[in-house]
């Protein structure tokens, strides 16, 4: 079998099943609503745990805290909780180009949902205002984010203005 006969179409014009199973990785691999769905069940997952999910994580902190004094345990805590909501911040606004003002509500409820299932069904984990504060603050660090790549792609990839000024200038120059 040929190099090109192993990566082209078989003679009824399909792909091999190996490349159509690459170009669905590849598809979902750029598709947003795919890494939103993936996001929300690792998220579901942390917040619903039935114990503290850095229950097992008290040394390092400690040694955290010990080397650098300034990262007290609330702090960390607090940054986890900003880092956490920052994809949903920028999956949410990839997937609501047109609607980007339900972004910050849909991650406020996201979070006031996580919070109250935790105060409801799970006793061993603390619910707290601050938790809400800091994911909601992530899910707008993710906004940032998305715009300012926004931004920039366009700024790289927009052609430069020629204004026809401009072209006459350069043509009496010469």
């Amino acid at each position: 079998m040929t190099s090109t006969a192993r990566s082209g179409p078989d003679a009824t014009g399909r792909l091999p099943r190996f490349l159509r199973l690459r170009d669905r990785a590849r598809v979902w691999a750029r598709d947003a609503r795919a890494w939103l769905v993936a996001y929300g069940v690792v998220v579901a997952l942390i917040g619903f745990w039935p114990v503290p999910v850095d229950s097992g994580a008290g040394p390092l902190l400690r040694a955290v805290t010990a080397v650098f004094p300034v990262a007290t345990y609330e702090r960390i805590e607090f940054g986890a909780n900003v880092l956490m909501f920052v994809p949903l911040g920028l999956l949410l606004t990839i997937l609501l180009p047109q609607s980007r003002w339900l972004v910050m509500p849909i991650a406020f409820v996201a979070t006031v949902v996580l919070e109250s299932g935790q105060a409801i069904a799970l006793s061993a984990r603390t619910p707290s205002v601050l938790d809400i504060i800091a994911n909601t603050a992530g899910a707008c660090l993710g906004i940032l984010v998305a715009v300012f790549v926004e931004v920039l792609a366009r700024s790289r990839t927009a052609p430069p203005e020629v204004r026809e000024e401009d072209v006459e200038e350069r043509r009496s120059l010469r």
